[in-house]
């Protein structure tokens, strides 16, 4: 940019000189001459304007590089709660559409705000030294661009951040619906979901064209001040010239000239661009949004455990997921080494919640777990999760192989161990069908694969773990019976030796536990063995004969 603008001087310079000298002396070889200089020195700009923008853009891709990947590292340090209450197709945007704009405004913009603030500078400084009567009456229509630009930017800021806001609410919903065809075809609310769409969209429409719209006038609205400025130097300068003022000359007045247009133009051309940097801008503090939100933490005398046995205490748990709305309410619950505890209720009794508490996927609000003996508060969530299996009732599969889907538990398995595990979870017999066996490539979640098989896979990836504590949170209750009869005995297997907590509706899973604990509104209400709650006739009695009398599951 330095060298660029020292060219445009010196050519300005020899354009000056061309017109006071040669012209009046009539010297053609003279001007030939001056003629071949400046297109060596225009060359010579041309390279340099070249490399300069080679390396804005190797600097731009590195920097949006880096960007996405400390955004993408944020998400994975990010607790559970976040992803509970933002949309994946937001996020998603941010990752993407957000650091483009990011990367866009860098290759570009930037180039030309830098070089543009060296131009100006270098332009002011020559003008100056050729006549600071002439810069004076050129700057005098200055404070007028700076207010009229700076009241503009102000006014235009907040709907570029609506803009992309829209924008990630647009991506969030054809996310949602993308993935939820299959329900939207069963019920037939394709136009519905196209008329909330053409809302979205609008939306979205409207806030970019009030953006686009506040930030186009400042461009002509610039350049209209710019040609005044023109206007006014060279009557000023035809004046001046008339009266022979000392100093002013016809060269001058058109060094003068282009000198003013090198120095607005960086600003115009930077004015021009002001709706790509108010996007970079609003895009920018979406993103380093997300980098700012609290991340996981682990407390300052938090140590890694190994080789637990699998002892669990839920000690007096108090839990809300919004504030005075409770959850769990002095939920206590025990489980030694071995044991298998099974978890009923109704819908919202806390079920999965005594899970994400035991996970960390939530800090509880008061009370204690702990896991042997030590408070899982003091515990690395590293560590912690690494001894905690789980097969969740909405199975997730990557769009990887199955051997390596399998792999996922244990990343260090051997091809042996993978297959065992499939063979243990009887998915072995259906892998083994599929063209290319273990290799075969699964689309989007397994889209390829029936929900049984997607949930036989889960269990299969759970079994290469070998954990100390097993969760079961309605594993089978996307299994037929024929298919959950034939993984009973796996299950077993799995949970064999170990502390499993399972949250089931089939009572084929629910009456073999070691204790049963019976949650209603937040509270343990019961706790026993399946023939010892039914014997009480209380709250878990009444559910059992409920299943047989209005074919309600537990």
């Amino acid at each position: 940019a330095l060298v660029t603008t020292v060219i445009t001087i010196i050519g300005i310079q020899l354009n000056g000189y061309t017109v006071d000298e040669f012209i009046s002396k009539k010297d053609i070889a003279g001007l030939a001459r001056i003629c071949i200089v400046m297109i060596l020195i225009y060359l010579v700009a041309v390279f340099s304007t070249y490399m300069q923008n080679s390396l804005m853009i190797r600097v731009a891709q590195k920097t949006s590089a880096n960007i996405r990947s400390d955004l993408f590292s944020s998400l994975q340090k990010l607790p559970l709660k976040y992803f509970d209450t933002h949309s994946s197709g937001d996020l998603m945007s941010r990752l993407t559409n957000d650091v483009d704009n990011i990367n866009l405004t860098l290759s570009q913009s930037v180039v030309q705000l830098f070089s543009g603030v060296v131009s100006v500078v270098g332009m002011l400084v020559a003008m100056l030294l050729l006549s600071p009567l002439l810069t004076l009456i050129g700057l005098l229509t200055m404070p007028l661009m700076f207010f009229t630009s700076k009241a503009l930017a102000v006014k235009s800021q907040k709907f570029f951040k609506e803009q992309q806001s829209e924008l990630g609410r647009l991506n969030g919903y054809i996310e949602e619906m993308v993935s939820g065809q299959k329900v939207i075809k069963v019920f037939s609310r394709e136009k519905e979901v196209e008329g909330h769409f053409k809302e979205i969209n609008e939306k979205l429409v409207s806030s970019s064209m009030k953006a686009q719209a506040i930030s186009s006038v400042m461009g002509p609205m610039n350049n209209t001040i710019n040609n005044l400025t023109y206007l006014v130097i060279t009557v000023c300068g035809g004046i001046l010239i008339i009266k022979g003022f000392a100093g002013i000359t016809v060269g001058v007045i058109f060094s003068f000239l282009l000198y003013m247009r090198n120095f607005t133009q960086p600003i115009n051309n930077i004015l021009n661009l002001f709706s790509t940097i108010q996007s970079a801008l609003a895009g920018a503090e979406r993103v380093f949004e997300v980098m700012d939100e609290e991340k996981e933490k682990d407390a300052d005398n938090a140590r890694d455990i190994q080789n637990i046995e699998g002892n669990v205490e839920i000690e007096s748990v108090n839990f809300s997921y919004i504030p005075d709305k409770p959850v769990l309410k002095e939920a206590t619950i025990s489980a030694e080494k071995g044991e298998t505890i099974a978890i009923v209720g109704p819908t919202g009794a806390g079920k999965t919640t005594i899970i994400n508490l035991l996970t960390r996927f939530y800090g509880i609000d008061d009370g204690a777990i702990y896991i042997d003996g030590q408070n899982i508060n003091a515990i690395t969530r590293k560590s912690l999760r690494q001894s905690i299996s789980m097969v969740l009732q909405d199975t997730f599969l990557f769009s990887d192989t199955i051997r390596e889907n399998i792999r996922y538990g244990k990343l260090t398995a051997t091809d042996e161990e993978v297959e065992q595990a499939a063979k243990l979870a009887h998915a072995h017999d259906f892998i083994m069908q599929l063209p290319q066996g273990y290799d075969t490539i699964l689309t989007d979640n397994g889209g390829n694969l029936s929900q049984g098989q997607r949930q036989l896979l889960s269990i299969a990836r759970a079994m290469i773990a070998q954990s100390s504590v097993l969760i079961l949170d309605e594993a089978t209750s996307s299994i037929d019976t024929r298919t959950e009869l034939i993984i009973q005995s796996a299950l077993l297997k799995l949970m064999h030796g170990k502390t499993s907590f399972v949250i089931a509706h089939r009572l084929s899973t629910i009456k073999n536990a070691d204790k049963i604990i019976v949650l209603d509104g937040g509270r343990v209400v019961e706790t026993g063995t399946h023939n010892e709650l039914l014997l009480s006739g209380g709250f878990y009695a009444n559910l059992y004969n409920s299943q047989f009398k209005k074919g309600m599951a537990i």
